[in-house]
């Protein structure tokens, strides 16, 4: 049986006191063995919700889960997708207060820039790259809401436990140089990773489904049953070509992007 509005609702508000309590939840998929997709993205529409009656503004999206190992692991054949807040957007180069979070990771990502609306559905890659602004280097802040780990079974987290938690996503740094979308061949931007001037990771962009275009594609088709379109000025982060870099307070984060600068945060 799907998950009832209760259920959702239930969620959703458990998920928002998590963040605000900074204490993990159970995971969804132990406490609703029948959760499908639709209902992880209805708790997750149904948390939004709650933000957004409290003052919180829709500034984009970010997409997870674009390269195949990762698709694999999880046993799926498509990425997720979650929405960026207002209070998401960090400064390059500035604090990230650590307090707020519980279990911070980043990732080096490709963030795109929309100039114009873009609605699916058979959006391409060569309408997003027709639609886009700018794109410009990125830093995806990690949290999660939900324990990775169940204590009791040892299962780790499922699909359905990370769209709920909004895609794992918490924050964006944005920064470097942007540039226009055509102005390179996106496949091939690079990023080295420093964890306190360790390099940590290194990746392409090709990483995200060959081109992190597809990405946004991906997300525009997928969202327009629901009357949605990616609008002008939001921000769409297209996914990581890194693992994960596990952070803890007094770390400084740089991605080092060759020709197209760096960004950076440090978690204080």
């Amino acid at each position: 049986m799907p998950l009832t509005t209760d259920d959702i609702n239930r969620a959703a508000q458990r998920l928002h006191q998590a963040e605000r309590s900074r204490i993990q939840i159970r995971q969804l998929s132990q406490e609703h063995p029948a959760i499908n997709i639709a209902d992880a993205y209805a708790i997750q529409k149904s948390w939004i919700d709650i933000k957004l009656a409290e003052g919180s503004i829709i500034k984009g999206h970010k997409i997870g889960l674009t390269s195949r190992a990762m698709q694999s692991a999880l046993n799926i054949d498509e990425p997720d997708s979650g929405v960026l807040l207002d209070d998401m957007f960090f400064a390059d180069g500035g604090l990230v207060p650590s307090e707020r979070f519980i279990a911070t990771r980043v990732e080096a990502e490709l963030a795109f820039v929309m100039k114009s609306r873009l609605s699916g559905p058979d959006c391409t890659l060569f309408d997003v790259l027709n639609a886009t602004d700018f794109v410009v280097p990125a830093l995806e802040i990690l949290d999660t809401r939900i324990q990775r780990v169940d204590p009791q079974t040892k299962s780790t987290r499922k699909i359905f436990d990370t769209i709920a938690d909004n895609a794992a996503n918490a924050g964006i740094v944005i920064g470097g140089r942007p540039l226009r979308p055509l102005d390179a061949d996106l496949r091939w931007i690079g990023a080295l990773c420093y964890r306190n001037g360790q390099l940590e990771e290194t990746g392409l962009a090709a990483g995200v489904l060959n081109h992190p275009a597809t990405g946004v594609a991906w997300l525009a088709n997928k969202i327009a049953p629901q009357g949605l379109a990616l609008e002008p000025g939001q921000v769409v982060l297209a996914g990581s070509f890194i693992r994960p870099i596990e952070t803890r307070k007094g770390d400084t984060i740089q991605a080092d992007y060759g020709p197209y600068g760096s960004v950076s945060c440090y978690f204080a």
